[in-house]
């Protein structure tokens, strides 16, 4: 039998800490009360809007609806092969809870997503990714339910239709389905280490460190991140809240001339990667305020609630970076956050 709770503020149960109000909010622990909480929404003809960690949403008004804090646990493994095991955690697992066990089981391929905030069941939905990793690297499935239906569903790597930060559930599936369960294909021996994104390289050098393990990537990972990105125990904050943009090889090299240092990534396609942080520097936010929501002053690609901010500050924020980015640049900047409006 759920709990319902009315007209409550929920910023406790989000990383930016900013005013979140909703109608109606409980936690679900099995998902016979996902279901019951589906049916209550649907009796009172409420939009329903399933909770993780609470790492990636900025809300700028109340939400009119039932949010559903999605608290199923548990972690399991079933071994392939001497070479591959299926690691398997329910939607309500922390992940870097869930990165850490694995990693100390000697499971190898989530060690660069260290650290990153929210739980397993929001990762596939923004196919999260650092250091030159996502987790469409290592997904083999995941178990979800259809809110309409009321059936328990399992999609592919190829049905998830991953992106850059983007999945079927953020597109066609999107408030159609319900994440309960991600399985992923991990290494047991043989890894391969991704340490040529960032300063992972740099760092394992100093630490003379010349046959890096899992666990050894997990603590550059870790080191790197504590060192650049803000704790949103003291800063709320949603870790990167831009995605970096991706334009044509013409448009880059055209930028080029006018920047020759400009940082890039040649993908494929005939496209270049630009970090999202850079441009933001260098239109000088930076360190700035505006009122109480900030860009971080060692990561521009991240913004901060500075104490106080509302919803409607941070988003503000974020407007104005973008249409200075635009001015300077030519190039339009995407929130990787999921805003409540």
């Amino acid at each position: 039998m759920i709990t319902l709770q009315e007209n409550i503020d929920i910023k406790e149960f989000t990383t930016f800490k900013v005013p979140s109000i909703c109608k109606y909010f409980t936690e679900i622990t099995t998902i016979d009360e996902l279901q019951e909480a589906i049916d209550f929404s649907r009796k009172k003809k409420l939009p329903l809007m399933p909770l993780g960690g609470g790492s990636n949403i900025l809300f700028v008004k109340p939400f009119n609806g039932l949010v559903v804090k999605i608290n199923l646990k548990g972690i399991a493994e079933t071994f392939k092969n001497d070479d591959y095991v299926y690691a398997s955690a329910y939607a309500g697992e922390n992940w870097d809870d869930f990165v850490q066990s694995c990693v100390s089981k000697n499971y190898g391929g989530l060690e660069n997503l260290s650290l990153i905030p929210g739980n397993v069941g929001t990762s596939p939905l923004q196919n999260i990714g650092a250091y030159g990793v996502e987790i469409k690297d290592c997904f083999f499935s995941l178990k979800a339910l259809h809110i309409e239906s009321g059936k328990v569903e399992t999609f592919t790597h190829e049905s998830c239709n991953f992106g850059y930060r983007e999945s079927y559930f953020k597109n066609e599936g999107k408030d159609k389905y319900i994440i309960l369960e991600v399985t992923f294909l991990l290494t047991r021996r043989n890894h391969k280490l991704h340490m040529e994104y960032g300063a992972i390289q740099e760092e394992l050098i100093k630490k003379n460190i010349s046959n890096p393990t899992i666990q050894d990537v997990r603590e550059v990972v870790m080191q790197i991140r504590k060192s650049k990105l803000p704790d949103p125990k003291v800063y709320g904050n949603a870790g990167s809240f831009f995605k970096n943009p991706v334009i044509s090889n013409e448009k880059f090299e055209l930028l080029q001339k006018d920047y020759p240092t400009i940082p890039h990534y040649q993908l494929e396609n005939h496209t270049v990667k630009i970090p999202a942080g850079w441009l933001i520097e260098q239109v000088g936010w930076k360190g700035r305020n505006q009122k109480q929501a900030a860009v971080h002053n060692k990561q521009a690609l991240v913004l901060i609630n500075l104490g106080n901010a509302t919803g409607n500050e941070v988003y503000d924020l974020s407007f104005a970076i973008i249409n200075d980015v635009k001015d300077k640049f030519g190039i339009d900047l995407t929130r990787e956050v999921n805003i409540i409006s």
